[in-house]
């Protein structure tokens, strides 16, 4: 079996821009967006229980879920947010184990599975090592603000309504400062990668590789 090594950080921080380096390094990744999407296809038994809970307005006339609509159905309903999560949550988890499965039947001896509620459903437990990006509070609200089209009170609600960054970082075993140059990121994540695989030595036990970056 393959090792499996988690990829999380906030909202805002970079963690795909990180996973789409890790991919170029030649790191197979697992993408827990691309599998949640996947599980709700059309024609899915994902997609019908949805239907089935919801109704037919969440589906657009192409036969594709309609996410905002969803998400307006669900956005302060706990209820229909945990009846959701209930139809989604089993169908990700299975499918993300079958593609790291793949990957390691096809030879890959470790496997990057990107997520952004590892350390909230403490996935991390179960994995071989846990990576997390971090970036400065005021450039992740900078970014969010600016990828959304936000405001910056509205970027802090947004930052709010997850599991603080720092506490992400605090158990981590490799941090990745996503706060200066493209540059610097990418041979960050470079010097990750030869520690995840074996190619040079392992952040130490009181190395800032395992609290943050000192960049």
């Amino acid at each position: 079996m393959a090792r499996v090594i988690g990829l999380t950080g906030g909202i805002g921080s970079g963690k795909s821009t990180v996973a789409a380096m890790l991919a170029e390094l030649g790191a197979p990744v697992v993408d827990a967006d691309q599998v949640a999407r996947a599980v709700v296809e059309p024609g899915t038994p994902g997609l019908a229980a949805v239907i089935e809970r919801f109704g037919d307005g969440v589906v657009r006339a192409d036969g594709t879920l309609d996410r905002a609509r969803l998400g307006e159905i669900v956005f302060g309903d706990n209820d229909a947010r945990a009846d959701l999560n209930a139809i989604l949550h089993p169908r990700i988890a299975f499918e993300s184990q079958r593609r790291i499965r793949e990957l390691a039947d096809g030879g890959a001896p470790v496997v990057v599975y990107e997520a952004a509620l590892i350390v909230e459903n403490q996935l991390h437990r179960g994995f071989d090592g846990l990576i997390v990006v971090s970036v400065a509070p005021d450039r992740q609200r900078e970014r969010v603000a600016s990828r959304d089209g936000s405001t910056l009170e509205q970027a802090d609600a947004r930052i709010a309504a997850q599991l603080p960054l720092a506490d992400k970082v605090a158990v981590a075993d490799w941090v990745i400062d996503n706060g200066g140059t493209i540059e610097q990121t990418r041979a960050r994540v470079a010097e990750v990668w030869a520690q995840v695989t074996g190619s040079s030595e392992p952040p130490s036990a009181d190395s800032s590789d395992s609290g943050g970056d000192s960049r």
